[in-house]
């Protein structure tokens, strides 16, 4: 069932149930309206007949005196003498009149409802004066009310068909322009699965749909970036893994065919073993990397203390700076603490100072800045076309090795919540800053 066809049922649904309910109560409370109603309305002509007697008749002891008066009266009404307990005149029929006296109704000034032969009254009394014991009894059916409690509901009735109407018109519009995004969203995610990201649309929405929008766009943008970095790491590491082994095929099918003797043959096979070992590292690097990035391998981190870290750094770096002929500085201006797993992340810095070491003219320089480990040299640099992408795998600047090294390194800092970007250096080089988003200790 469509989201649509599911919205507007449970909407239905809903309003059925409100209006049903909200029916039922008001429909009570009209009978209860109506009864307080009439009985005001019963008081209030009863005090006007009275003041009346009172008035025309003034202290009159037999109702043959005012029969006339009472019969020309809109009603039905009883008057009775409390002091001889006994029933002056009445409109009412003479069995509902007796049952009212047999039931003690007379006497039982709590009860406003009397119920007669054949159906209920709702009654008045007014009293005369205390002296004269007379009172005045106004009664009407509730048949009467029963009927226009229908009439009001039944126009309550058609109100709530019209108001309901044009809610579940107006539930029908509503949903359709909630659902309409979504719709357009499910369009545009069918493009992203047959990866036409370029014939991706905008789709224009408001609140939580919005950002789902936002969300698919991003993904597919990111999906875009990832299928693009997938192509270019097979092209590279076809000619990565190529190169060396057209080197050592040529030099064996020489050696093979008796081509190379001699020197020549020691050195083939020299150059060989110098392509054979490339050859494992890059693969080793590629293994490596591909189980970080699927968290094969167990990540376990633990609280280390920026300065220790870096004492590591300097005391594994320093020979490859001598041969190199660098003058490697680690400046501890200050440290923090980071929760890393220890191995991984030396390694990860390891691959940048090496890289830094490499590409250094003279010195390189390693240093906290608040929660910053920041690496920079006085290369030449790396040019700007080369640093969106020198992350990347295989992306690698003049003079570089496997091409893995920085992206395993931007790997590792990843999954220990931390972030790396490179820029240019005051020094000349390449300036490396890993960021942590923990406090200075």
């Amino acid at each position: 069932m469509r989201l649509r066809t599911q919205l507007n049922l449970a909407f239905t649904t809903l309003l059925i149930v409100i209006l049903t309910v909200t029916g039922f109560v008001t429909y009570s409370l009209i009978m209860d309206m109506l009864i307080e109603k009439e009985e005001v309305q019963l008081r209030q002509k009863g005090e006007i007949l009275i003041d009346i007697l009172n008035r025309e008749y003034g202290s009159v002891q037999s109702a043959n005196e005012f029969q006339d008066f009472l019969n020309s009266q809109d009603g039905e009404l009883i008057l009775y003498n409390s002091k001889e307990n006994a029933v002056l005149y009445s409109t009412m029929p003479v069995e509902d009149t007796r049952q009212f006296y047999n039931q003690g109704y007379f006497n039982d000034y709590s009860n406003q409802l009397w119920e007669g032969t054949s159906q209920k009254y709702v009654t008045s009394r007014i009293v005369k004066t205390n002296q004269s014991g007379l009172e005045l009894v106004l009664l009407t059916p509730i048949k009467d009310l029963q009927n226009v409690q229908g009439q009001f509901f039944n126009r309550l009735l058609v109100v709530f068909l019209i108001g309901g109407a044009l809610a579940v018109f107006l539930s029908y519009l509503l949903t359709n322009r909630l659902v309409k995004p979504l719709t357009l969203l499910k369009q545009e995610l069918k493009k992203v699965e047959k990866r036409r990201f370029d014939d991706l649309k905008r789709v224009q929405a408001s609140g939580e749909i919005k950002e789902v929008e936002q969300s698919l766009f991003d993904m597919a943008q990111e999906l875009k970036n990832y299928m693009q970095s997938q192509q270019a790491f097979f092209q590279n590491a076809s000619h990565e893994l190529k190169t060396p082994l057209m080197t050592i095929q040529g030099y064996a099918e020489g050696i093979k065919e008796g081509v190379f003797e001699g020197k020549e043959r020691d050195q083939g096979l020299e150059t060989m073993v110098v392509e054979i070992n490339r050859l494992k590292k890059i693969i080793n690097e590629m293994i490596w990397l591909a189980k970080l990035e699927s968290e094969e391998l167990p990540y376990e981190a633990e609280w280390v203390r920026s300065d220790e870290l870096l004492k590591d750094v300097e005391s594994r770096m320093i020979p490859l700076a001598e041969q190199e002929q660098v003058q490697f500085d680690v400046v501890e201006r200050s440290h923090f603490e980071m929760r890393v797993d220890r191995e991984k992340f030396l390694q990860a810095i390891s691959n940048i100072v090496v890289n830094a070491i490499r590409h250094a003219r003279s010195r390189v320089s390693v240093y906290v800045k608040g929660t910053e480990i920041v690496i920079e040299d006085d290369g030449n640099g790396i040019p700007e076309d080369l640093i969106p992408h020198i992350f990347n795998r295989f992306v690698k600047g003049k003079g570089g090795e496997t091409g893995l090294g920085l992206a395993i390194a931007r790997t590792i800092i990843e999954q220990s919540q931390g972030q790396i970007k490179v820029e240019q250096s005051s020094l000349g080089g390449a300036r490396f800053v890993i960021e942590f988003p923990w406090k200075e200790s």
